[in-house]
């Protein structure tokens, strides 16, 4: 039980003091004038002023409240490094019975876990919501047990008690790391792109050891080793193999007494684009799609075209002077011999067989699709001819051979049920509601695929593999009508666009591919084939753990699985005689990109309240009681400020005087006054 004076004013406070400043005067001038009851004049009016200010007496019925500490435990990744699990859970136990064996203190112990994706260590985070749980008033210190390696220092609350750190790591412990700098996410295929590899060891590192071994492997495959300095940045030039995602894994051999090799790798994933597509467009005539294709190839900033247009057969004689027809030769032996390697894509645009191009140009544009290059065939009436280009050493990579017979009449072209399941035809935009062609030439076809016909289903687009290279044939000079939009027009733009990519062997244009897109640490498995069913994928873990996955059909020739990986890292992917890797998790975690225990982060705000810093393996600290402000920390010791706080069970007020004893009291003086005064 606590009491109190508190003061209840019937006036004004300023009323008060001017009533006093009277009462002052007054006195002053009785004591001039030598009148001999002035003090109790003066005694009189200070009664009434102590009345105005109406005092009372105030008793208050206390219960004590106990002290809390909050014991913040860190329970992420890097804390399972070495011992540091079994330490924090042993010192957390040991301390938390100390701490409630003490009178009036609580103890609320608080585990940090890991934070969502890659989010790191959140301690203060954790902090601030428990003091949020708890009456600041009550809060007498906080304990973290911890590495001192977290990643919210921003979140740092204003703390009403000392913050104490015991960190859990030894001062022996060193670590070997791996970082890799400027990784880009895109980068141009056949050009070379720099990477800065940089490895660092960390704590108390060996002696002796300046080089360590780096392996590097792209998309899997069997790694290359290399010695590099340590603690120096080393530029890496790299060269990406193919166009789409290559992962490309860098790691560094355990080392021996080393924390953990969780940071001696890290996974870099590249987008592979082309900087341009450079395509050869041979005209055999002029005709009414040259425009169109021309136009097309033109529009896309991305693409370099070469037009070779055959404007005057050999056979052509009017008597026009050669040197008036053209100003230069057309370089045919520099771009069919010497340079056809340099195009990514040939286009055959109603070509046939007049002797300017000799029989070794097209052998070596057929050797040229062996060796990996892209051709397409658009063909018109003269594939149906004698002399078709069919009809020359091209023929052994087309994949249909003509019937000599030409269909003129209107058709929709369609997709075929083969098509629908090939990512060049599937989905084509508006399918049905096409415009109609008015010519076809009939082939037969001898292999590859056929994904678009005309009337009684005959083969429209032929697709085909040949060795490296790729090749298709476009039985039709009618796909310029789409452009100009008769009848509503058709996709003719989206359609080049996809046979390009497909020949140039783009990923997501892959008929048979395995692929996968991750977040976090999801990714979703995907698979296309022109087959009507698939197996169970495999899966396999970076521990080497082996998960068989079923795969449901999602749309004509594809399939999908949803799969969360346990773990960062580098998983294999495997499906029939498909594989793919992808990387989960990002290139280096947060948790082990600084594994080494420090305080030096938290070090600013524990010493701004006072607390200390020490380490578990000198021992369990002891706690003590130190008052607000002063230090809170010393060897071998901890402390904590009692808050003595407490709750109000009852209140009781009661008037210093009563009014009738203040009027008795105030009329007694002044009497007494005027008697001393009236007797002298």
């Amino acid at each position: 039980m606590t009491g109190n004076i508190l003061f209840d004013p019937m006036v004004p406070l300023w009323l008060i003091a001017a009533g006093g400043a009277a009462v002052l005067v007054a006195v002053i001038l009785a004591a001039w004038r030598g009148l001999s009851g002035w003090a109790l004049r003066g005694l009189a009016g200070l009664v009434i002023l102590a009345a105005l200010a109406q005092p009372s007496w105030q008793q208050e019925d206390r219960a004590p409240l106990s002290d809390i500490v909050l014991l913040v435990e860190d329970r992420t990744a890097s804390q399972r490094l070495a011992e540091r699990a079994a330490t924090t859970a042993e010192a957390a136990e040991a301390l938390a019975q100390e701490i409630a064996s003490r009178p009036g203190t609580e103890v609320r112990r608080v585990t940090v876990p890991d934070g969502e994706g890659d989010e790191g260590t959140l301690l203060m985070t954790a902090v601030s919501e428990a003091l949020a749980r708890e009456p600041r008033a009550r809060v007498a210190g906080v304990i973290l047990m911890s590495d001192g390696r977290l990643h919210d220092l921003e979140r740092l609350p204003d703390l009403p008690a000392p913050m104490h750190l015991l960190l859990t790591g030894k001062e022996t412990d060193w670590d070997r790391r791996l970082v890799v700098r400027n990784a880009p996410a895109f980068a141009i295929l056949d050009e070379e792109i720099e990477l800065t590899i940089r490895i660092e060891d960390e704590g108390a590192a060996p002696e002796g050891a300046r080089t360590a071994p780096l392996d590097i492997s792209v998309d899997g495959a069997e790694p290359e080793r290399f010695e590099i300095d340590i603690g120096r940045d080393v530029r890496l030039p790299v060269t990406l193999p193919h166009a789409g995602r290559n992962v490309i894994r860098f790691s560094v051999p355990e080392a021996e007494g080393e924390l953990t090799d969780r940071n001696n790798s890290a996974l870099v994933q590249i987008n592979g684009v082309r900087d341009r597509l450079r395509v050869l467009l041979v005209s055999g005539e002029p005709h009414a799609g040259t425009r169109t294709w021309r136009n097309l190839l033109k529009s896309d900033s991305s693409v370099d075209l070469v037009h070779f247009t055959i404007l005057r057969p050999p056979d052509k004689q009017d008597g026009v002077p050669v040197s008036e027809l053209s100003l230069i030769a057309f370089p045919t032996r520099e771009l069919f011999l010497e340079k056809v390697d340099d195009f990514d894509l040939i286009i055959f645009d109603r070509y046939k067989r007049r002797g300017i191009l000799p029989s070794i140009y097209l052998d070596n544009v057929a050797e040229y699709v062996r060796g990996g290059g892209a051709v397409l065939v658009a063909a018109g009436p003269d594939f149906a001819s004698a002399d078709s280009l069919y009809r020359s050493p091209l023929s052994t990579v087309i994949p249909a051979a003509p019937t000599a017979r030409v269909v003129d009449a209107p058709y929709r072209p369609e997709v075929t049920e083969l098509g629908q399941r090939h990512p060049v035809a599937a989905d084509l935009p508006d399918a049905g509601d096409w415009g109609r062609w008015m010519r076809q030439i009939e082939v037969t076809p001898e292999r590859g695929h056929v994904v678009m016909q005309g009337p009684d289903e005959r083969p429209l687009l032929v697709l085909d593999r040949v060795e490296e290279g790729r090749i298709a044939l476009l039985a039709s000079d009618h796909a310029w009508l789409w452009n100009r939009g008769y009848e509503g027009g058709g996709p003719q733009l989206e359609l080049l666009r996809r046979l390009a990519h497909w020949m140039m062997k783009e990923p997501e244009l892959e008929e048979e591919s395995l692929t996968a897109e991750a977040t976090g640490q999801r990714m979703r498995i995907l698979r296309r084939t022109l087959s009507e069913e698939v197996g169970a994928v495999t899966v396999t873990t970076p521990s080497g753990e082996e998960v068989t996955l079923p795969m449901q059909e999602i749309a004509p020739g594809r399939y999908e699985a949803l799969y969360d990986g346990p773990e960062i890292g580098l998983y294999r992917l495997e499906q029939g005689e498909q594989e793919a890797v992808i990387g989960l998790g990002p290139a280096a975690p947060r948790e082990f990109v600084q594994t080494i225990a420090s305080g030096a982060a938290l070090e600013p705000a524990i010493g701004a309240v006072r607390g200390g810093i020490l380490r578990l393996e000198e021992g369990l600290p002891t706690v003590r009681n130190v008052r607000e402000g002063r230090p809170a920390a010393g060897r071998g010791w901890i402390g904590i400020t009692p808050r003595e706080a407490y709750r109000t069970l009852s209140v009781r007020q009661a008037p210093l005087l009563p009014a009738w004893a203040v009027l008795l009291l105030a009329s007694a003086l002044i009497l007494g006054a005027w008697l001393r005064e009236g007797r002298r």
